[in-house]
């Protein structure tokens, strides 16, 4: 079955740096667009990038262009998201997603369970 598992949160200053990283199995990762989402207490799950199943394309949310950058290893079936220059309102779960056609034309989205990023002095 799909399975997504990220890594890599944790507690971080202001200004820091940090690196999510998010392992699937269960289907063709080299053909599979990949996502990172984040949601924050009391508001709504929001897209944070996007990555083409050969990495060649990759596009951002205003709120994170120039700091975050999103990258595959298609040969580990993991996706990656650097995050620096963190501020306090990117604190949030973090989730990585799949979004999956069966051969019958019908599209699922798969999540992980997400990853704690905290950014606080």
């Amino acid at each position: 079955q799909v399975q997504l598992v990220e890594s890599g949160g944790g507690l971080v200053q202001p200004g820091g740096s940090l690196r999510l990283s998010c392992a699937a199995s269960g289907f063709t990762f080299s053909s599979s667009g990949m996502k990172w989402y984040r949601q924050a207490p009391g508001k709504e799950r929001e897209l944070v990038a996007a990555i083409t199943s050969s990495g060649r394309t990759t596009n951002y949310a205003n709120f994170v262009k120039g700091r975050f950058t999103i990258s595959r290893v298609n040969a580990k079936n993991t996706v990656h998201l650097q995050m620096n220059s963190l501020k306090p309102e990117d604190t949030a779960v973090y989730y990585c997603n799949a979004r999956l056609t069966s051969p019958g034309g019908i599209s699922n989205d798969y999540w992980g369970q997400g990853t704690q990023v905290t950014v606080s002095s």
